[in-house]
């Protein structure tokens, strides 16, 4: 048994692991990383990187097809699935070596291929070591819940994570669950000239605004996608090629592949957590607001942190842990100003309050402005004209934002800035952007909120012409 002394142990090496692990390093901390799979976790293999790849290998199809509207013949493409997934698998290679051993060991770090368990309140076991750290990250991530679905254990089926050694385009392909892992794999798939059925129990992307969500599904319907929305999968059955899917109202789909995307659960099970005091809830490892755990010397960032799973949040709690665990300042995580995006076509993207929140935890004050993609001339250029910005403000703030349309996830940072800034509308409507471009999507929707105050005010029209008349 090798003792080891540390100054912080990080125990996963996603990109949250990473991001500490490297930061920790190179300001001077004595690092110890434990992974006991693959270098970049999730994100890398299985999640952000891979499905992006397939999306726009999915999208160039897709354009093909539509090319006469710009004056081209439209052609149908011939798929090559297992070339796709080569591009897919080529996209992670070139991304591999940022997160590789190789490479933290460069800046320093001590990487451990190993799976690490408390064994006390603050020691931890990892292989033949035993590790003491004056503060641990917990950065374990988290993995494809299997839903108690009858039958499902003697069917085949895919999840995000084995998606990506499918080598053969299915014929007709099932997905069990319409958030944004499902959304995004069902309109790729059909693009790339698959079948597609995606049941979901409750309202397919039911985490977005409505009025928004409901603009995306329609055109994720208009390419041929079925969506059975508030039918639970209740059982499935059938063969390797040949799946079934019975649902909860009734029906009965058929289909060559299943794919299982109702979610993810906390990666806890192997940590010994008890050993350490550390408590869990039901979505993951219970953490204050400042990212630590019920053993004051241990922190959990990222989705096994039990809030929003995304890549970039595990990003934003590693550099607040960074803050605390080597300098000792306060940190505080804020869920207000974190933004998410769904990449289906139109994208879907969303920072802060949806207006029913603002509307239950604001109160009075709260104002809804919107503005249509089809009112932008850079839209009407590209043909890219379906979607909606709509900003909710209080008090002359923006405290959240919903876009739907062409590159939303590109302009979502925009209003993610405004809120983490705190700036006013009067701000935004002081912007100028360069014509024509879809940024200016963000000024107009501040000049929709002010047009009723200014042009349908018979105050102001009266200020303008007394001020008329004495102007020489």
């Amino acid at each position: 048994m090798q003792r080891i002394r540390t100054d912080l142990l990080v125990i996963g090496a996603g990109s949250g692991g990473l991001s500490v692990a490297a930061g920790a390093a190179q300001m001077g901390a004595d690092v110890v990383l434990l992974e006991r799979h693959k270098m970049g976790g999730d994100c890398l293999n299985y999640g952000c990187v891979p499905s992006k790849a397939l999306i726009q290998t999915a999208r160039v199809a897709h354009a093909m097809r539509g090319a006469a509207q710009y004056g081209i013949a439209a052609v149908a493409p011939q798929v090559d699935y297992a070339a796709a997934k080569d591009h897919v698998a080529g996209v992670i290679a070139e991304i591999a070596p940022i997160d590789s051993q190789e490479r933290f060991e460069g800046l320093g770090v001590r990487v451990l291929r190993e799976s690490g368990r408390f064994v006390s309140p603050t020691e931890v076991a990892a292989g033949d070591h035993r590790i003491t750290a004056r503060r641990v990250v917990l950065a374990t991530g988290s993995s494809p819940l299997v839903p108690p679905i009858e039958g499902l254990d003697e069917v085949p089926y895919l999840t995000n994570e084995s998606l990506w050694d499918l080598r053969e385009l299915p014929g007709h392909l099932i997905v069990i669950g319409g958030g944004p892992i499902g959304m995004e794999m069902a309109q790729a798939h059909r693009r790339l000239g698959s079948e597609v059925t995606v049941i979901e129990g409750a309202k397919a992307l039911g985490k977005d605004d409505p009025e928004l969500a409901q603009i995306a599904l329609e055109a994720v319907r208009g390419e041929g996608v079925e969506i059975i929305e508030g039918a639970q999968a209740t059982r499935v059955g059938g063969s390797a090629g040949a799946v079934t899917v019975e649902t909860s109202d009734g029906r009965t789909v058929a289909g060559t592949h299943l794919l299982v995307a109702v979610g993810r659960r906390a990666n806890t099970a192997d940590l010994d957590l008890e050993a350490a005091g550390i408590e869990t809830t039901r979505t993951g490892i219970k953490v204050d607001a400042g990212l630590r755990t019920t053993n004051r010397r241990v922190y959990a960032i990222g989705d096994v942190a039990g809030g929003l799973q995304f890549t970039h949040v595990a990003n934003y709690h590693a550099g607040l842990v960074v803050r605390s665990a080597l300098f000792g300042l306060p940190a505080r995580a804020s869920t207000r100003i974190l933004p998410w995006v769904t990449y289906i076509e139109p994208e879907l993207a969303h920072v802060g309050l949806t207006e029913a929140q603002a509307k239950k935890e604001l109160g009075m004050g709260v104002e809804v402005a919107r503005f249509d993609y089809a009112h932008n001339d850079r839209a009407q250029a590209e043909r890219h004209t379906r979607g909606m910005i709509k900003v909710v403000i209080h008090r002359g703030r923006p405290v959240g934002a919903s876009i739907v349309g062409h590159q939303a996830g590109e302009h979502i940072n925009f209003w993610a800035y405004a809120l983490a800034s705190k700036a006013r509308m009067r701000d935004v409507s002081s912007m100028v952007s360069p014509y024509p471009t879809y940024g200016e999507l963000n000024k107009r929707v501040a000049g929709a909120y002010f047009s009723p105050k200014l042009f349908e005010s018979s105050a102001v029209k009266r200020v303008v012409g007394l001020i008329q008349r004495w102007l020489p």
